[in-house]
């Protein structure tokens, strides 16, 4: 009985603790190299670099720091109605968004970068072929507009 109860135990522990695909030294060399875990295994070298591994055909993705990781990336002017410079929006690769130079917090939704600086709700579509689509409304003054890329 005793036993019984230092497995359950046991098994509790083991339970919670945290589980680690890979450890931080081998998701560097991944990085690195430009292998995945599936490529690596049809051949991708983790010891050679990203251009090295495309050369052989492993590597197809363009690198991590070549042209724009999203398309929410940019310079953006709120427009409002009378085409006026309602506020400055400022994107960058990772998503991280500015308001008149202010940091704000931005999330995924729908297909949209939606963010909120006070009582004002800025959402850019993702799909660039959709115009006319990127909004910004002020609920407080019960206004709104465009919003269009630099």
């Amino acid at each position: 009985m005793k036993s019984c109860w230092m497995s359950v135990a046991a098994i509790g522990l083991l339970a919670g603790a945290p589980a680690h695909a890979i450890d931080a030294k081998y998701a560097r060399q991944l990085e690195r190299s430009g292998c995945t875990q599936m490529s690596e295994l049809q051949g991708c070298d983790i010891t050679k670099t990203r251009a090295e591994n495309a050369a052989a055909g492993f590597v197809t993705a363009a690198p991590a720091g070549a042209g724009p990781a999203t398309p929410y990336a940019g310079q953006w002017i709120a427009r409002a109605a009378d085409g006026s410079t309602f506020a400055t929006l400022r994107i960058d690769r990772r998503e991280r968004v500015w308001v008149n130079g202010k940091r704000v917090k931005a999330k995924r939704s729908d297909g949209a970068l939606v963010f909120r600086d006070g009582p004002v709700l800025f959402t850019i579509q993702g799909d660039r072929r959709l115009t006319g689509e990127d909004t910004w409304a002020d609920f407080d003054a019960g206004t709104k507009g465009v919003i269009v890329a630099e």
